[in-house]
């Protein structure tokens, strides 16, 4: 029984967790993914977005797996939604300075989505990778 109890505790801590990531990347564009995905059908967006939810999940898999214990899960949890808004930055702001990411994505630009798609994937297994002791 605690074994199902623990289960449970990490699923729905790590669901909240992915669910404030989802909302820390949705504040960081001035767009309205929801309208753009739900009412325009706006498919680069939609990549994008889920490019993000797979990178977190990837990184609070591997935090519940290999954490010591729960608190341990929560902290290299956020540590991943954390690193992954910083890699999105570096890439947007250093890496490719003079395009804007979110104009582009918000314009249906496919090929600029699929990019950050990779990049938070990518991203996501680096850091899951990398969680050790």
């Amino acid at each position: 029984m605690d074994s199902i109890l623990s289960t449970l505790l990490y699923l729905v801590t790590g669901l909240i967790i992915l669910f404030i990531g989802f909302i820390a990347f949705t504040f960081t564009t001035k767009m309205s993914e929801q309208k753009l995905i739900l009412e325009d059908g706006n498919i680069a967006v939609a990549l994008k977005l889920a490019g993000k939810l797979v990178g977190l999940a990837i990184v609070i898999m591997s935090a519940a797996k290999y954490s010591v214990n729960f608190t341990d899960f929560i902290l290299w949890s956020f540590f991943g939604v954390v690193a992954q808004m910083i890699t999105y930055w570096i890439a947007e702001f250093i890496l490719f300075p003079k395009i804007s990411f979110a104009k582009k994505v918000e314009e249906g630009n496919i090929a600029v989505a699929i990019l950050l798609l990779t990049l938070s994937v990518t991203v996501g297994l680096l850091i899951s990778g990398s969680i050790s002791y």
